[in-house]
């Protein structure tokens, strides 16, 4: 690899590894939640809303902090750049500055900043509940059901939500009918990957497919296992270790999704000691492309797909090949 694309490539997992930190933050979002609240809420979202069980929802979680009334403005382009998705670091900065003060407290942007936070948080589990009962989802339902008294800020907090789904869990929230208004959630980048949600797995893993996608794209077309591993740690992932959302990653990478075509596992020729390397599988190069996943890629980095010069340039070149 010539010196100056060795210097782009340090640049690109840097950029990337901060974006999977970040989106371990994010995850707090969900993960926080109770057990039983988002099973609770799937009974009542499928027929008659209760009222009060998003409430309940969000008092499970750990409290959001406060922010400036810019940040529920802006048009995040990755997690590290979203300030409505971080759930975790106020908290703790406030428990070492001591309690707030009366003045804090009642600051009304930060009071509204906490309010439009906590619509997110409840609009993510709201979208989740739809996609693991593979309902569509409309605005007249999330204005009624989850925004309620806040709805001039609904465009941005389905924004900031639409944004979290498809970087954290790789699904996207897409628009089927205008006129009704209606949205149907699928797997991000074109993958049909398909996945029964239910009690024991309430939370999509297809974001953690398509980021690995995305790490071999960027390591040649081929990631050596030592690689993708070192860059999930960076995201709360590592191997042997339970994951909240993806369960045993070790397993779920090296053996379920190689099963089904997404990854190639193999052994690296003549390697000694022996190690093994990661390629797309059959499946992913027929379903996606690498112009997707490297735009999928740059949004977790928070970043233009254009940031990733020589990269976007072949992922153009096999556009247009294709074409």
């Amino acid at each position: 690899m010539p010196r100056r694309h060795r210097q782009h490539h340090r640049i690109q997992r840097r950029r990337l590894e901060e974006g999977l930190r970040a989106q371990r933050e994010v995850q707090g979002l969900v993960g926080a939640q109770a057990p039983g609240a988002e099973e609770e809420g799937a009974a009542a979202f499928s027929s008659t809303v209760t009222p009060g069980t998003l409430e309940e929802a969000a008092a499970a979680a750990p409290p959001s902090p406060p922010q400036s009334p810019q940040g529920a403005s802006s048009s995040p382009t990755g997690l590290a750049s979203n300030p409505m998705c971080h759930s975790n670091e106020g908290s703790s900065n406030q428990e070492e500055e001591g309690p707030s003060t009366s003045q804090d407290l009642a600051d009304p942007a930060s009071v509204m900043q906490d309010t439009l936070e906590e619509k997110m948080s409840d609009l993510i589990h709201f979208l989740l509940l739809k996609y693991r009962i593979k309902e569509l989802i409309t605005k007249e339902e999330m204005l009624n059901t989850v925004i309620k008294d806040y709805q001039d800020h609904f465009p941005e907090i389905f924004r900031e939500a639409s944004d979290c789904m498809q970087v954290v869990f790789g699904v996207d929230v897409k628009e089927v009918d205008p006129t009704s208004q209606s949205y149907i959630l699928v797997t991000s980048v074109g993958l049909t990957y398909y996945e029964e949600l239910n009690d024991a797995q309430r939370f999509p893993k297809a974001g953690l497919l398509i980021i690995i996608l995305g790490l071999i794209y960027l390591e040649g077309d081929c990631a050596q296992e030592e690689v993708i591993w070192d860059a999930l740690g960076a995201m709360g992932v590592h191997a042997g270790m339970e994951h909240y959302i993806y369960g045993e990653p070790r397993k779920l990478i090296t053996q379920d999704w190689v099963q089904e075509g997404n990854l190639e596992y193999r052994q690296l020729p003549n390697s000694d000691p022996a190690c093994n390397e990661f390629l797309w599988g059959p499946r992913a190069h027929a379903e996606t492309s690498k112009l997707k996943v490297l735009e999928y890629v740059a949004k977790v980095s928070g970043c233009d797909p254009r940031s990733f010069p020589f990269l976007y340039e072949e992922a153009l070149r096999d556009e247009e090949e294709e074409a």
